[in-house]
């Protein structure tokens, strides 16, 4: 693990990103680049010990960042619902190239991707490779997203050989855990009594939880390099919607209404070939059931019983 470093960490207070920047932090000096739209993010960097600093990736404003970070984690991105690819591309790809730029000193930079760059495939068990063809995922909260972030590999890719930092790009499957993720969001839903819809039967998926993702910084931060290493960040177990729901459900003791809504264009199956990770971090340390519970203790620890499964439609 990274010990004595100073490292940024952008959209820091973010699902994804805050839990690391906390967790970093215990034996770093880490600063916290976000444009805190909510301003009580402020206060909980604050209170997690993370330096934050205000300022936009896009728009390259970086006016109160400094420029000796020994690390990089970047994480913050345009997810944004609506068809408005400049914007996504600006935030997305030009800022991604505006930060390297700006920390072009450090010894190594995280950029994180996402496992919808990938070209959708019939088969829903099918494991995309680093190699596997990319192209566009048409998702139905962000459509953008998936072009804008393979504009921001690319962007990556030349900022590692333009400025000769060292970079990883790590295209995150489905992270998950207390500060949220899909599962979280289906767990919830469960516990409120309200249907959980997917898009596919199965929708198959290779969850990574909260506690592996941060574990796995400091090992993909080493590994970066020029030209760019890209490595899929992935759970090792391919698991879908329906069985991680079932199980959510069973713990709290209740049914899972789970509706299936086929919609073309986007991903049948999210299942990711992990093998250069396991060489870079290893392998996960949480099983899938077990991120469940605790995602499920943590949320709503007063509905943590054993129970009834689902009922999928």
């Amino acid at each position: 693990m990274l010990s004595g470093e100073k490292i940024l960490v952008t959209g820091a207070a973010g699902q994804i990103a805050f839990p690391i920047a906390r967790e970093l932090g215990a034996a770093n000096e880490v600063w916290g680049l976000a444009r805190f739209s909510k301003p009580e993010d402020w206060q909980r960097l604050v209170d997690a010990g993370i330096t934050p600093v205000r300022g936009d990736v896009g728009s390259g404003e970086f006016t109160d960042l400094p420029t000796d970070f020994t690390y990089v984690v970047h994480l913050a991105a345009n997810q944004a619902p609506g068809w408005d690819y400049d914007t996504a591309l600006r935030d997305n790809a030009e800022g991604t190239g505006l930060l390297l730029q700006h920390c072009r000193n450090a010894r190594g930079a995280l950029v994180m991707s996402t496992h919808s760059v990938y070209r959708p495939q019939d088969d829903p068990m099918y494991a995309f490779t680093e190699q596997s063809p990319l192209g566009e995922c048409n998702s139905t909260h962000s459509p953008t997203y998936s072009v804008s972030k393979i504009g921001q590999e690319a962007t990556a890719r030349l900022a590692a050989r333009a400025f000769g930092v060292p970079v990883t790009i790590a295209r995150m499957n489905a992270s998950y855990g207390p500060n949220g993720g899909l599962p979280a969001l289906h767990a919830d839903a469960i516990a409120a009594g309200r249907t959980v819809t997917t898009r596919w039967d199965p929708c198959m998926y290779s969850p990574i939880y909260e506690d592996d993702i941060n574990s796995q910084v400091s090992s993909l931060l080493e590994a970066a390099t020029v030209p760019a290493t890209i490595v899929n960040w992935a759970g090792d177990e391919p698991v879908s919607a329906q069985e991680w729901a079932a199980y959510a459900a069973e713990l709290m003791g209740v049914q899972a209404d789970i509706e299936v809504t086929p919609i073309e264009g986007t991903l049948r199956g999210s299942v990711a070939d992990v093998s250069r990770r396991l060489e870079i971090t290893g392998p996960c340390t949480v099983d899938w059931r077990e991120g469940i519970r605790r995602t499920v203790a943590a949320r709503h620890p007063d509905m943590l019983v054993s129970g009834q499964g689902a009922v999928i439609r």
